[in-house]
């Protein structure tokens, strides 16, 4: 009888292999052919730490506490490890469940119930069991062998998700730094212009004394000082801001962040070359919607078994003895073997409703895909079309400042020989004062724009990034079974 079952067990497993449900297969992606902006100058820099390239060791500084101390990231690799218990309790479905146990009891039974005690026999009586039991529910269908898939599919999807983060997290330590230093020198072009203004109130306080200009020139010149001056707190709010969001970012209190090289000194990186293929297998947020999709696919199979017949073995072997010194005798010996089998006769709907849900849920992952690669796409091509055209600006910007400094010279000598009023001065100095912040905004913006382009075109970069932690690296989704 014991033969019979094991071949049938054995037979059983070999003819296991098929599962229901549809197997993955990855959806057409219509690929542009090309961006819209074509960079002659790309560089193949993907995978290395661009941001080292703006040669700032404060800013490299603060990307490697970001890594380290970011909560943003603890909690995304938190969740990893989440998920990689959540895999491996599912995929110990597909195995055999074997325990065992000991129990020693002792009884007294009454001596005057309707089954008196014969007489000389003790009313007392021990009784001793050990036992070694096994359950195993054999996956026919793929039941477990598809929520396995779909387990281990969720849990590469969380660890993309977890790349996200880091990909997110070093542009936006990357682009505070920037905007930080960018409005440091705004703070010293609007002081300095303050501190001019100043003078040339003094100035010409002195010359309306003196009886040398009219008071409307005065009050010209302490409305432009006044300007400037209430320009000053505007823009150490915005420092005070940007460095609180920056400090958050690295894990750390609100505060000041260290300085480095100035926006003007900062070199500016290289632009990473790639085709709009590349996405596919560069950016983590594609992939974790892909293996979303997988794991959606595997779940129509779980839902489908449960169509079929559950079969299942189980047997318990063991001895069991009223005496402790006969527990291990031939004598004691207990066992059983079993071959439970279930089927579903009549489930109110309840399993098509489960097969029509996870379909209908295959959809959404489906469309979500889509949806990511196509948003990936227009971010990128966004980030070309931005730094190629903030380049030009700022080109424009630079040639405008350069203009305005001789228009203002030429003023200041045209009003000092008497040759115009002082309202042009007025309007040559306001106009190279508003440029020259301009100037500054418009060198942000190019290299906000070559982040966004690092940021939108993913790449081995952020792997690179990930060995600047110092903390235990999460177990790589790689090596799952």
């Amino acid at each position: 009888m014991r033969k019979r079952l094991l071949c049938c067990a054995l037979l059983i497993t070999a003819t296991g292999c098929a599962m229901v449900g549809p197997d993955y297969r990855r959806p057409a992606v219509d690929v542009p052919a090309a961006w819209r902006i074509e960079e002659k100058e790309a560089l193949d820099l993907a995978d290395t730490a661009w941001w080292e390239q703006f040669n700032d060791p404060v800013l490299n500084g603060l990307v490697r506490t970001a890594l380290s101390e970011n909560k943003d990231l603890m909690i995304a690799t938190a969740r990893v490890e989440e998920f990689f218990g959540r895999y491996f309790s599912t995929r110990g479905d597909q195995f055999p469940f074997p325990d065992a146990g000991a129990s020693a009891s002792r009884e007294r039974v009454t001596e005057v119930g309707p089954t008196p005690i014969p007489s000389g026999v003790d009313s007392t009586f021990d009784y001793y069991e050990a036992f070694m039991s096994a359950r195993w529910e054999i996956d026919f269908w793929g039941k477990y062998r598809r929520a396995s898939e779909a387990a281990r599919a969720e849990l590469f999807s969380t660890e993309e998700a977890r790349r996200t983060v880091v990909l997110t997290l070093v542009s936006a330590v990357a682009g505070a730094y920037v905007e930080i230093r960018a409005l440091d020198k705004q703070l010293e072009i609007t002081r300095r212009t303050v501190k001019t203004r100043l003078q040339t109130l003094d100035l010409f306080k002195i010359r309306l004394d003196r009886g040398i200009i009219p008071e409307i020139d005065v009050s010209q010149a302490e409305a432009e000082y006044e300007d400037a001056l209430a320009r000053v707190p505007e823009i150490e709010l915005a420092i005070a801001r940007t460095e609180n969001a920056l400090s958050i970012l690295t894990g750390r209190n609100p505060g000041p962040i260290p300085r480095g090289l100035t926006i003007d000194e900062l070199i500016p990186p290289a632009i990473p070359a790639g085709l709009p293929s590349d996405l596919l297998a560069r950016r983590p947020d594609i992939r974790a919607a892909e293996q979303a999709l997988i794991a959606a696919n595997a779940r129509i199979g779980v839902a489908k078994s449960l169509y079929f017949p559950t079969i299942s073995l189980t047997g318990d072997l063991g001895t069991a003895s009223a005496d402790l010194s006969d527990l291990f005798s031939g004598r004691s010996k207990v066992w059983n073997v079993g071959v439970p089998l279930t089927v579903p006769i009549f489930t109110a709907g309840r399993i098509g409703g489960e097969v029509k849900s996870a379909e209908a849920f295959r959809k959404q992952t489906l469309y979500d895909y889509l949806q990511t690669v196509q948003n990936a796409f227009r971010e990128v091509d966004d980030a070309l079309v931005n730094q190629k055209k903030s380049d030009q600006k700022l080109q424009s910007l630079v040639r405008q400042t350069r203009a305005l400094q001789n228009y203002a010279r030429l003023a200041i000598m045209r009003y000092n020989e008497g040759v115009t009023s002082y309202l042009e001065v007025l309007d040559a100095e306001r106009s190279l004062f508003n440029v020259e912040l301009s100037k500054i905004a418009g060198r942000n913006a190019m290299l906000q724009a070559l982040i966004d382009i690092y940021k939108s075109m993913g790449g081995g970069w952020v792997a690179t990034a990930e060995t600047v932690v110092n903390s235990q690296p999460v177990k790589s989704a790689g090596y799952i079974p």
